[in-house]
């Protein structure tokens, strides 16, 4: 009984494999778009889809990005100016690629650009330390989408959607982790209400990878601005020296845990972009796959016990 199990176990999984394994044809015809492309995921995926003969579509923030970028790159490539909390930017954006496409629509939309935000206790912040991130990973996001869905409807095309461990375990305090739960929902919706058009909804959970969000420096400098506006209250519940033993600990969690290949995330788009079944969901990262994802199936008290055993312990609990 035991082997019957288990060779109908391999049976599934060789199935599998097979099936995701399978690609479309030509890609050299296909357009794809994509945000945040100065640093990062978005830079390396856009060099990356141009190697590989994709029409690629770069938004970027800056003119300083964009102009790097089309250095790296061959002239298939295009740079587009984009700031995805501005609506009449984004439409902007969007006749101008719906003049590049043309009948053909919009293959691939990679939904990347993104900002981290202040991540410290929720105590500690106020309501415009949330806005920002809502408005870049979450609004900006789905503002994009709805400007370019009537392309990739036409092209019957594929949305990645970049979401974030954060999106599935609150580890942290602050509107990241707000936002990547909003994303996880949009994405959901979006996957389910494309389906009937025959448009393929993807969302990647990439773990903590060594980008511009994750640089240690401009994060403690981020808590030491908090710090220093907090009232002498709860300086006294965290303890003076809070920030110095919170940074020593993330030191050491980064040391464990964080990716150095970004292209582990450039796979899971192209995937995404060019496999016949594309999954609903990937995560990229060592973190992400054998400790965040199996976490968030877990009971709430179990990951309740792992993320607060993996904070600082707090000064004085009585002065409130």
């Amino acid at each position: 009984m035991f082997l019957y199990v288990l060779l109908c176990i391999l049976f599934c999984y060789l199935a599998w494999k097979l099936r995701d394994g399978l690609r479309i044809g030509n890609t050299t015809d296909k357009y794809v778009f994509i945000t945040g492309c100065d640093t990062g995921f978005g830079n390396l995926a856009a060099k990356t889809f141009d190697k590989k003969g994709f029409w690629v579509l770069a938004g970027c923030l800056t003119e300083a990005g964009a102009s790097s970028l089309k250095e790296a790159t061959s002239e298939r490539l295009k740079t587009l100016l984009l700031d995805v909390t501005n609506s009449e930017n984004v439409n902007k954006v969007a006749d101008c690629i719906k003049s590049e496409v043309g009948e053909k629509g919009l293959w691939g939309l990679i939904n990347n650009a993104g900002i981290l935000g202040k991540m410290a206790p929720t105590d500690w912040l106020n309501i415009n330390h949330f806005r920002a991130p809502i408005e870049v990973n979450l609004l900006g996001l789905i503002n994009v989408s709805l400007a370019l869905l009537p392309l990739i409807k036409k092209a019957r095309g594929r949305v990645v959607n970049i979401s974030s461990i954060g999106g599935r375990v609150a580890a942290r305090g602050g509107g990241y982790v707000v936002a990547k739960f909003g994303v996880e929902g949009f994405n959901d919706s979006l996957r389910r209400d494309m389906k009937a058009f025959g448009v393929k909804v993807s969302c990647i959970e990439p773990g903590l990878f060594r980008t511009a969000l994750s640089d240690a420096d401009k994060a403690l400098k981020k808590k030491l601005d908090l710090w220093n506006m907090l009232s002498t209250d709860i300086k006294r519940q965290y303890g003076e020296d809070y920030i110095q033993r919170d940074a020593a600990k993330q030191h050491e969690i980064n040391k464990q845990f964080i990716n150095e290949d970004l292209s582990l995330v450039v796979r899971c788009m192209e995937h995404a972009l060019t496999s016949q079944y594309p999954r609903t969901r990937y995560s990229a990262g060592r973190d992400a796959k054998f400790l965040w994802i199996p976490l968030s199936y877990m009971p709430a008290f179990v990951q309740d016990f792992v993320i607060l055993n993996s904070k600082v312990k707090l000064n004085d609990l009585t002065a409130v």
